[in-house]
């Protein structure tokens, strides 16, 4: 498995736009995005992380936080219900979205992002994402819900160039808006 040096927020690349990845997908893209996912579920190895102390812990993994500008995304975690949720999506794109917002209630974090950022981030409780998916080599229609589409939300914004402490209000960090659902 590639380690991969995480791009941190202080580099302007972080903030630019992503490309486009062509189809059909190269060897080289295919492997990019199946090492980004083996990066994730080591991540949440505790053993492989007593051994590799510079590595933390994620469940989502966008190509600018690994320096390349391309629309690719890794997303991999266990749900409550025990269900192993794991993406490579190409080219992910949000079609959809419920008025309903959602938020942690302990806030995001980011593996591009050192310094804490207090406050909530409010984002749409449901959506649709349009993708095409690497694991099974075929388009799908993702119907996302509740932290599965926080964490797609978060990835996708970084292909767009905005981190996640963009979405804090920065006069009431803490404003509880109301009907939101807090996870």
């Amino acid at each position: 498995m590639k380690e991969f040096k995480i791009v941190k927020d202080n580099k302007k690349s972080l903030r630019e736009r992503s490309v486009d990845i062509s189809l059909p997908l190269t060897q080289e893209i295919k492997e990019l995005g199946n090492d980004m996912l083996k990066y994730l579920i080591l991540s949440q190895d505790e053993d492989y992380l007593k051994k590799h102390k510079n590595i933390r812990s994620g469940v989502g993994l966008a190509a600018p936080q690994i320096g390349k500008n391309i629309n690719l995304i890794a997303i991999y975690f266990i749900d409550e219900n025990e269900k192993e949720n794991k993406y490579v999506l190409v080219n992910p794109k949000i079609i959809s979205e419920s008025t309903k917002q959602c938020y942690l209630k302990n806030g995001e974090g980011c593996l591009s992002v050192d310094k804490e950022h207090p406050g909530y981030i409010y984002r749409p409780y449901k959506i649709k994402v349009k993708a095409f998916d690497l694991l099974n080599d075929k388009e799908i229609i993702l119907d996302l819900k509740g932290y599965s589409a926080i964490v797609a939300q978060h990835e996708i914004d970084h292909l767009k160039g905005i981190l996640f402490y963009d979405h804090i209000n920065k006069l009431e960090p803490f404003k509880e808006e109301i009907g939101a659902i807090a996870i």
